[in-house]
């Protein structure tokens, strides 16, 4: 009960900084409206760790690179913790556990992405039936148009209704159920 406990705790606190590094990196690199509360939110939360980052991790070719490191760290310290408090020992070769925990963080970070693309483009399609002028349709636009536009080049609308949206939404569902869920089990198998 307790390690449950610890494990679920860990999760939580290791999974929120995950999430505001990558939203961080993935506002960056949409070039997403820079002044909105999610923005100042998410950077508020992240320089502690970002801003020391950047002074020895350079950026490269435009990509936040410090952000994404960081990401993949907190969720590697994520699956240590968690294997600990299940204790798991380490039995067999070091080097193939440790391949396979950095897969597993890389997996994380990977899910967490699509997650993002996930829900930014679920909130746009609601809201553009509900309240398309509202203040945060550009920070939406701006998250989920990336990958929309891929959908809209080769699905024209249908009786005036934008269907990207939904061939986005079952992608990502894909993405998460076939090539990642099997490379996280993969890498669990490697662990075991």
């Amino acid at each position: 009960m307790l390690g449950e406990t610890l494990i679920f705790l860990a999760q939580v606190v290791f999974g929120l900084l995950t999430i505001a590094l990558l939203l961080r990196f993935y506002l960056q690199w949409v070039r997403a409206p820079y002044r909105n509360p999610l923005a100042d939110f998410v950077n508020a939360l992240s320089d502690f760790m970002v801003k020391p980052a950047r002074r020895v991790i350079p950026g490269l070719w435009g990509i936040d690179l410090p952000t994404l490191l960081l990401a993949w760290v907190i969720q590697l310290l994520e699956w240590l913790a968690v294997l600990q408090i299940r204790g798991w020992r380490w039995q067999q070769d070091i080097g193939i556990a440790v391949l396979a925990l950095a897969a597993l963080a890389v997996i994380a970070v990977a899910k967490t992405l699509v997650y993002i693309v996930l829900f930014a483009t679920l909130l746009q399609a609601l809201l553009s039936w509900i309240n398309p002028g509202s203040p945060v349709a550009p920070l939406l636009d701006a998250m989920s148009r990336p990958f929309l536009g891929v959908f809209r080049r080769r699905i024209p609308p249908v009786g005036g209704v934008d269907l990207s949206p939904l061939f986005l939404i079952v992608a990502c569902q894909l993405l998460l159920m076939l090539p990642l869920a099997w490379l996280e089990s993969e890498a669990l198998r490697l662990l075991r």
